[in-house]
């Protein structure tokens, strides 16, 4: 028998799904489309989402997985940070390296507050800001207007940040998403992953990087609103092409070993006990030419060097029975003590196991360690497992 991906209420983050009565909610420019494709809508981050088309979600997953799937994702906020000092304005807020990041590439940044705590995780990409461009940053829907209220509060003296509402935001995911798009923008095959540029497509101005929040080769692209409906009707007029909802958007990143903002990080957890050392470059880290200077930078350098001051620590985790095991479900050692809590959780269509991550103490972190989820009082074995559950496919050339 195959278990139910997972219910709406476990699909989305709590923290994320707007509670607004349905007559406030935002909608994003392709609204009307997706009723149109008979899209169920639900409140999400303030906006009225579609979270599964009549396909369903499981269908939705394994057809991105086979094929492409094209996402709205307009609800994420958009900005330009402009000026010759804004990748080292940016620097202080963030312990990544965006000086050194080339124009026509992108990078993965965590924006953290004065404890070291996550704000959220963005995505920025240099369009030559050092010659008269800007750093385009990609911020989470439900983050976005503290985001920018940050982000201006803290470097609005040193760079001009711009926010881009005029903007909508797709993507186009999945092993046929380079042969669907590059008929309708020849070139944009020769982008490789965290690269991006200028391109028109079907008569649209838009930006395309050549990344996504999948593990599948794909594309996100930034166009002007007035032109999402005529790019999303071209796009989804390509044989490969299926609209895709928010669940399977989230089956999809879990799969993939991708955090949730607020779910698997959030202002009470760093970089460090998330498992996300991988996005601090060696050059902001002790030692480095520009060691520290961000926000929370002491206690996150003094995680770095010494693992035994963590509490606790993101893993991947692999139901040993057919249970699917749900966000805040209690995490004990074999001998029945407490030792953490799943963050997402459900079961992997790709891979017919359920999967999840969560946050254990340090001792029971390594891989192939044996835990219980309880599920409903009953004791569910689980394994700490390496992430990604489903292999990257990410495009590199």
């Amino acid at each position: 028998m195959v278990l139910p991906v997972c219910p709406l209420e476990n699909a989305l983050s709590d923290s994320s799904t707007s509670s607004a009565a349905p007559e406030t909610l935002l909608k994003t420019p392709l609204h009307d489309l997706h009723v149109e494709l008979g899209a169920r809508m639900v409140p999400f981050a303030g906006y009225s989402m579609p979270v599964q088309y009549p396909a369903g979600l499981m269908a939705e997953h394994l057809h991105t997985r086979q094929a492409a799937g094209l996402f709205d994702v307009s609800h994420m906020g958009q900005l330009r940070l402009v000026g010759a000092d804004a990748a080292a304005a940016l620097e202080s807020l963030i312990p990544v390296d965006v000086i050194d990041l080339p124009a026509g590439k992108q990078r993965y940044g965590l924006l953290l507050n004065d404890e070291g705590g996550i704000i959220d995780d963005l995505m920025f990409f240099n369009r030559d800001y050092a010659n008269g461009g800007d750093l385009f940053v990609i911020v989470n829907g439900a983050c976005k207007v503290g985001d920018i209220a940050h982000i201006q509060a803290r470097i609005g003296s040193r760079c001009q940040v711009i926010p881009m509402p005029e903007m909508a935001l797709m993507a186009l995911q999945g092993p046929q998403a380079v042969t669907a798009l590059q008929r309708l923008a020849p070139g944009v095959e020769k982008l490789v992953f965290m690269t991006g540029g200028q391109f028109t497509v079907a008569g649209c101005d838009c930006f395309i990087t050549r990344s996504g929040y999948t593990g599948e080769d794909g594309f996100e692209i930034s166009v002007p609103a007035s032109q999402a409906d005529t790019l999303a009707r071209a796009l989804l007029a390509q044989p490969e092409v299926k609209p895709i909802g928010l669940g399977a958007r989230n089956s999809l990143r879990l799969e993939a070993g991708l955090c949730l903002y607020g779910n698997d990080i959030d202002t009470t957890t760093t970089p460090v006990e998330a498992n996300l050392n991988w996005a601090m470059q060696k050059i902001r880290r002790t030692g480095g030419a520009r060691a520290g200077g961000f926000l929370g930078a002491d206690k996150i350098l003094a995680q770095l060097a010494d693992p035994a001051l963590l509490t606790r620590k993101r893993v991947g985790l692999v139901a040993l029975e057919r249970v699917p095991v749900r966000d805040h479900t209690e995490l004990q050692s074999t001998d029945g003590a407490v030792i953490g809590e799943v963050t997402s959780g459900l079961l992997g269509p790709t891979i017919n196991q359920p999967v999840a991550m969560g946050y254990v103490k340090p001792e029971f972190a390594a891989l192939g360690t044996r835990v219980n989820a309880m599920v409903r009082g009953k004791a569910v074995p689980m394994e700490v497992a390496a992430m990604p559950f489903v292999p990257a496919r990410y495009y590199r050339g």
